[in-house]
């Protein structure tokens, strides 16, 4: 791949698959759906305690995406990272 293709195809805006675009972002407790797979998590510190924090990938479309478990922040919950 050349370096202005590979530039190109980074600044193309994400296609979220079908699945990917009925996730509720910054809701705790909102569902994802069954494509997501697990890549790892880990601890943050915040102000009212340690939260676990998540990563996902989806399968169909390769979006990158956390979940923040946070039961002091309705809020928190997931969100797109990138691909």
């Amino acid at each position: 791949m050349t370096k202005d293709l590979a530039r190109q195809n980074e600044l193309k805006p994400m296609a979220l698959c079908e699945p990917c675009q009925g996730i509720q972002r910054n809701w705790r407790k909102a569902p994802g759906h069954a494509e997501l797979v697990q890549r790892g998590n880990r601890k943050e510190d915040r102000e009212t305690g340690s939260v676990t924090i998540t990563r996902y990938v989806c399968d169909r479309c390769g979006t990158a995406w956390e979940y923040e478990n946070d039961k002091g922040n309705q809020k928190a919950g997931w969100s797109v990272v990138g691909r």
